[in-house]
């Protein structure tokens, strides 16, 4: 079984970031936040922030537009053929998760949503966003929290996160809540401190790089011996500083009068759904219908992770926290191969003439009316980031039970002499189901060239 799985097994690379910006203006470069330089370029990036600034201005006009957030982290990849597929805000908490191209077509069922634990900040200040998928078939969540502050509300801490586990809720059938998802990511600012040692030997440890006598007091580690659903998730090890509380523009720990002493506040952590067996052990009883389904699915299509990395990056000194990033391997055998529509620009497309798209339904799917295809350039940032688009059932004709054929008026090209593609959206999926391979759009029609182009 061993020697199948790897034979039809692919890794991806996912890079997480969780970062405190303490209402800071985003950076110039984010180049060693996304490891932009190295030579394993991540399949998936997830980056959570925490107090993005929410004043009200600010807030109301990001609410229509992208913040300078997501702005920054967008034309940083978008030029690297990543693009965003989805995000979700709620004040100062901020999900983003981006894909490179290639895996577009294959993540579908997104949705993201929020949980409020205001209980011991203001309204809205607390809580948890996250975004849950389907990548090749397996369910992945990510959730991104800032938990209650200060040293006494380790408690607290754990309740609040309890409460999102238990009451966010997805529209899907296999997964409904967090802890369905084959795969989960918790990552934030947690807020857990280091309990009972002085401030002169947390500082010692950490100028003898000795951070291992600190983790038995860590009170997230603390927690976990006793707390149920904690112990389902797994942490690698505190190998870097303290990432809290930094002076702003300095890599020293907090001089104020409140001298607070440094903790690791932000964390990654994951959990991968355990294995069914086929008894629940305790009572003996018989597994039912779905489980036996579920265990059958996580045999044939086996999920392995491995962390690779779990680090902070010590050069950003905007926020006093400074960002924690984890890498990881996803060893998975994909449960579909093939995107559900192949499309292809046919013809030669400029301003100046009729296009015409050709689209082939490769599976079934729910199409519905409000099924849209659109232009884009090579190098766009997000699903919304189109030149034109046209809806698929008022302007097809089909040649014949394969394909389909789209026409899209001169009058909705402007783009001349650019490299362009093109993507189905279904909105019943609410997400890209096919992308062409690039195009050009000519600066002078040209009667006689016709060019086929199919997805990969």
């Amino acid at each position: 079984f061993e020697s199948l799985y790897f034979q039809s097994s692919v890794s991806n690379r996912l890079h997480i970031v969780t970062w405190n910006v303490a209402t800071a203006d985003p950076p110039d470069d984010v180049t060693s936040l996304l490891h932009l330089n190295s030579l394993k370029s991540p399949d998936l990036y997830v980056i959570g922030l925490q107090e993005v600034y929410s004043g009200p201005l600010r807030f109301v006009s990001d609410l229509v537009f992208d913040n300078p957030w997501s702005l920054l982290f967008m034309s940083a990849l978008a030029p690297r053929k990543y693009i965003k597929v989805s995000s979700i805000r709620m004040q100062g908490l901020l999900l983003l998760f981006f894909s490179k191209l290639e895996h577009v077509p294959f993540i579908r069922d997104i949705q993201a949503t929020y949980t409020r634990t205001g209980v011991f900040g203001y309204w809205g200040n607390k809580g948890g966003v996250s975004i849950r998928l389907s990548f090749y078939g397996h369910m992945l969540c990510f959730l991104n929290c800032h938990l209650a502050a200060h040293m006494k509300y380790a408690t607290e801490r754990v309740d609040e996160f309890e409460y999102i586990m238990d009451t966010q809720t997805f529209e899907c059938e296999k997964a409904p809540r967090i802890i369905d998802h084959r795969l989960v990511f918790w990552f934030g600012d947690l807020n857990f401190r280091i309990q009972d040692h002085g401030m002169h030997f947390v500082r010692t440890c950490i100028n003898n790089q000795t951070y291992n006598l600190l983790w038995s007091k860590d009170q997230l580690i603390m927690m976990k011996k006793k707390e149920q659903m904690l112990q389902e998730f797994e942490e690698g090890p505190l190998d870097f500083q303290p990432t809290y509380k930094f002076d702003l523009n300095s890599d020293s720990y907090d001089s104020s009068g409140k001298k607070r002493k440094p903790a690791w506040t932000d964390r990654i952590l994951w959990r991968l759904r355990p294995k069914a067996s086929t008894h629940d052990e305790p009572h003996g009883n018989t597994l039912d219908a779905s489980e036996v389904k579920q265990l059958e699915e996580d045999k044939e299509y086996p999920l392995k992770i491995r962390q690779d990395m779990y680090t902070s990056i010590m050069e950003y000194s905007i926020s006093d926290h400074k960002p924690v990033v984890g890498i990881f391997t996803l060893e998975l055998r994909k449960m579909y191969k093939t995107p559900l529509v192949r499309l292809q620009a046919e013809g030669d497309w400029s301003a100046d003439i009729d296009a015409v798209v050709l689209y082939s339904p490769l599976q079934p799917f729910p199409s519905s009316t409000w099924d849209w295809i659109g232009l884009y350039k090579v190098g766009f940032t997000s699903v919304s980031d189109y030149i034109t688009y046209t809806w698929v059932k008022d302007d097809e004709v089909a040649i014949n039970e394969e394909v389909i054929q789209v026409y899209v008026s001169k009058e909705e090209i402007p783009v001349q002499g650019e490299e362009c593609m093109l993507c189905y959206y279904s909105s019943t999926l609410q997400c890209i189901i096919g992308i062409s391979e690039p195009f050009k759009v000519s600066n002078i029609a040209s009667a006689h060239s016709c060019l086929f182009l199919t997805s990969s």
